[in-house]
């Protein structure tokens, strides 16, 4: 033993007068009389001799020591019956324990308490309340359900209303009422309410005569309505044909460079400096569109109700104008056949056909909404998508006059539409909507053939398609450009991400070279940044639009040169970069 306890250890004999030293060499041992004998088991005394910061127990504890009563400092965070005494917070207010109650018992439980002031004890206690006690005890603690009217409480209260009337008489006696019959209290204080209207005046009083209301009829029509009908044009250019008699619609032959050629046959570059600067419009552009194919000429839209059509070689000078809107103009396209007429529509609920050499208006569309984004149809250049404010896609045939032309809704969108972009060769398009999701069509079938919709998806506000007819760019409302398959299977390529610009806020278009190899985005301060269609890497930024003019919504590859662009921006200004 008393090599367990230590060397140190002495005997508790109090008799013993001489002292011994334990650092002395003990040149003999010592006889214990009546040694101190320990009458707990090994495994206690292993237990006391323990190292006290160990988490590891080292034996075997008995049923008997882990049945004893718990000895030392009650412990405050605990209450004698074993439940949490001190709950921690789980709710703002305090610690909600779980219960189970039925959705109906809950209801009507809430009910009671909104109602009637009072409900049942939700602690469980068998008669308590809690609320209003007073008037629990007058109405016997019954709940909303339990005190509804008897049948016969309930036929004297039908008993007390006026009678529906009948449906063949308008006006006059007997005439139908229906669900607005009034009961005789409320008839009676009507009648208190008239007699009071109707007492002298007092000796201070004066009369005041009320104004009259006119009639609904003399409405006055509201200013645009009146010009919505009305459509005109007019030339700017210095001469209308040439020596040949040709107009501007003819492709010019007489440059350095071959407009005839296949759009995307030449390696695109980014551009480095502004060689021209376009001002006619006096508000936001909204549109921008080089002719098809040939790109010798540009046609811009402003939020000021004007459609311009420039020349982008020779003079660079302003062609023709087109009015005939009363508001805003949201988009514009041009007609795949050549370019030979174009689509624009407008806030004023209004789509307008126009031909591009003369200036006419050709035919008028309108469903009562407002069309925010158009498209031709590739493979049927006769009919024409529209998307709807009203969360609607009409498609419209140009060869039908009048309201007769909607010949398809597309309506399974749960907000306003705003791009449409062709693919599969104009036999399928891709829809997205501020709903925060896209679909997919087969042109003509009012039915989705694909749907995507993921929580961390934002609002894809513009669209570009690849030349190759395989991807989709869209601007993403979180500041960036996504893509996503346009092939077989409808899904985002998540490889693809283009970032380094801000567009929250705005609909800033996104473009693709022709080629395929750049990819041009705007930028809410006035920026214009492209970026490496296989790296993702934004290879050049420059400023389009003038610093604190606002950001820069539209930009435009050239279909035939390389390296030159067309933006557009909150100022009104087109500028043309090389």
């Amino acid at each position: 033993m008393t090599s367990l306890l230590g060397e140190a250890y002495a005997s508790s004999d109090e008799d013993s007068t001489s002292a011994v030293n334990p650092l002395a060499p003990s040149l003999e041992s010592s006889v214990v009389a009546a040694p101190d004998v320990s009458l707990e088991e090994p495994a206690h005394l292993q237990m006391m001799l323990a190292n006290p910061t160990s988490t590891t127990l080292t034996y075997n504890a008995p049923h008997s020591a882990l049945s004893r009563p718990v000895q030392g400092p009650a412990n405050p965070y605990k209450a004698r019956d074993g439940n949490n005494a001190l709950k921690r917070k789980n709710v703002l207010t305090g610690f909600a324990e779980e219960a189970a109650v039925s959705d109906s018992t809950f209801t009507t439980q809430h009910r009671t308490y909104q109602s009637l002031g009072y409900t049942k004890d939700p602690s469980g206690a068998d008669g308590a309340y809690v609320g209003d006690l007073v008037n629990a005890a007058r109405l016997g603690g019954r709940d909303v359900i339990e005190l509804r009217p008897s049948k016969e409480q309930s036929a004297a209260l039908r008993r007390k209303r006026q009678r529906k009337g009948d449906a063949g008489i308008v006006d006059g006696e007997g005439a139908y009422k229906g669900p607005w019959a009034r009961y005789r209290d409320e008839d009676v204080a009507l009648e208190a309410e008239a007699a009071a209207a109707g007492e002298a005046l007092a000796s201070d009083e004066e009369y005041v005569e009320e104004a009259i209301t006119p009639p609904p009829a003399a409405l006055v029509p509201l200013p645009y309505a009146k010009e919505a009908e009305v459509e005109t044009t007019e030339f700017h250019g210095s001469e209308q044909y040439d020596y040949q008699g040709r107009t501007y619609m003819h492709v010019p032959q007489d440059l350095s460079v071959d407009l005839r050629k296949e759009p995307g046959s030449i390696k695109n570059y980014a551009p480095k400096k502004q060689i021209h600067t376009w001002k006619y419009h006096t508000k936001a552009i909204t549109g921008l569109k080089f002719f098809p194919s040939s790109g010798h000429l540009l046609l811009s839209s402003s939020a000021d109700a004007k459609i311009a059509l420039w020349d982008v070689y020779h003079n660079r000078e302003l062609l023709r104008t087109f009015s005939g809107h009363n508001k805003s103009v949201a988009d514009i396209d041009f007609s795949p056949d050549a370019g030979s007429t174009f689509l624009s529509s407008s806030y004023d609920r209004s789509t307008k056909l126009w031909d591009t050499e003369t200036g006419t208006c050709i035919s008028r569309f309108s469903t009562g909404k407002i069309p925010h984004v158009i498209r031709f149809s590739p493979s049927s250049p006769n009919e024409f998508l529209a998307g709807m404010s009203d969360k609607k896609i009409v498609q419209h045939d140009i060869r039908i006059p009048g309201e007769k032309s909607l010949v398809q809704e597309y309506d399974h969108h749960l907000g306003a539409i705003n791009t449409l972009t062709f693919c599969d060769e104009g036999r399928r398009f891709v829809s997205t909507s501020d709903d925060k999701s896209l679909r997919a069509w087969e042109f003509g079938i009012p039915v989705p053939i694909k749907f995507i919709a993921e929580p961390y998806m934002y609002p894809l506000v513009t669209s570009s398609p690849h030349p190759s007819g395989k991807s989709i760019a869209f601007q993403s409302g979180d500041n960036q450009i996504v893509v996503y398959a346009s092939s077989e299977k409808f899904r985002q390529n998540r490889k693809k991400s283009f970032r380094g610009h801000n567009n929250a806020g705005y609909a800033i278009e996104v473009s693709i070279s022709p080629d395929g190899n750049m990819v041009m985005s705007g930028d809410s301060a006035g920026w214009c940044c492209v970026w490496d269609w296989k790296t993702c890497k934004m290879w050049h930024k420059w400023r389009a639009v003038a610093e604190g003019k606002g950001a820069c919504l539209k930009c435009t590859w050239h279909p035939q040169e390389g390296s030159k662009v067309v933006t557009g921006g909150l100022d009104g200004v087109i500028k043309y970069f090389d």
